[in-house]
């Protein structure tokens, strides 16, 4: 019997990501449309579905949610909230278009800004990642099912550990649709430091799991993101000592900001 205990909070993120999973496969194994937002990016099926199981989950709890697809509450409000759920149901949306499985579920609680716990889901391999930062763990498990108990889950989840990297070899993180130049010569900058450097491609949130589970030692993001792209993602690597630093002010980024799009970051250790 595993020794893993979590609380209520990461107990109903669990559960709302594994039933937003499954509704998501739903979708992603039928031809579904493809909507265009406001700011051009895409919109399916899934998206809604999802968005609407995970609210339907977390307003159990009596902590104000910021989602992606939420109309999005005025910051004159907002500034107020000590604590808020930030949730992307479907994360990879372009992905999950593609039907290459690389799509997550993104939830996470803030406190004070920082985050306090993490949910990544990945319904098309259904893997689950959580964290809890109080702790200072993050776990990992591979399901059979999306309709999976929380005490199976608990019983069964291994702990993350990052790489302990003394090669020479740097294993960075890009994204699957979005390489920016800045990140290409990042990438130069290592190679001129005499690095080898590996390309570990990815999309969605995998991008930091990847370095949480020491499967790449990082993961340099020069592009734009929102903040339900990244909260989950750094829940799960600051509970294992990774860091994610805002390249504008060399300190971990932040949430529930006036402006919820993120500057460019870098992932480390």
């Amino acid at each position: 019997m595993s020794g893993i205990e979590i609380n209520n909070n990461l107990k109903v993120a669990i559960e709302a990501s594994l039933k937003a999973g499954e509704v998501i496969m739903q979708v992603y194994d039928t031809a579904f449309d493809v909507e265009i937002k406001d700011d051009k990016s895409p919109l399916t099926e899934a998206d809604k579905r999802a968005n609407d199981i995970i609210n339907s989950f977390l307003i159990t709890t009596p902590i104000p949610i910021i989602s992606e697809e939420n109309k999005q509450t005025d910051y004159t409000i907002r500034k107020n909230w000590s604590t808020c759920w930030v949730v992307d149901p479907v994360d990879g949306t372009k992905e999950f278009i593609k039907r290459n499985g690389e799509f997550t579920v993104n939830i996470a609680l803030i406190t004070n800004q920082k985050p306090v716990l993490g949910v990544i889901y990945v319904p098309a391999s259904k893997t689950l990642y959580f964290a809890d930062n109080v702790k200072n763990k993050a776990y990992k498990i591979e399901l059979t099912s999306h309709d999976t108990s929380i005490s199976h889950i608990l019983e069964g989840s291994k702990e993350l550990k990052p790489k302990n990297n003394k090669s020479n070899l740097v294993e960075v993180v890009g994204s699957r649709s979005h390489m920016s130049q800045e990140t290409l010569d990042y990438v130069d900058d290592l190679k001129a430091n005499g690095k080898n450097v590996e390309i570990v491609s990815k999309g969605s949130s995998l991008k930091f799991c990847l370095v949480a589970e020491g499967s790449a030692d990082v993961y340099p993001r020069f592009a734009p993101t929102m903040e339900w792209d990244t909260a989950a993602g750094q829940a799960i690597c600051n509970a294992v000592g990774v860091k994610v630093i805002s390249k504008e002010t060399n300190q971990s980024l932040l949430y529930n900001k006036q402006n919820l799009l993120n500057p460019w970051f870098i992932v480390t250790k």
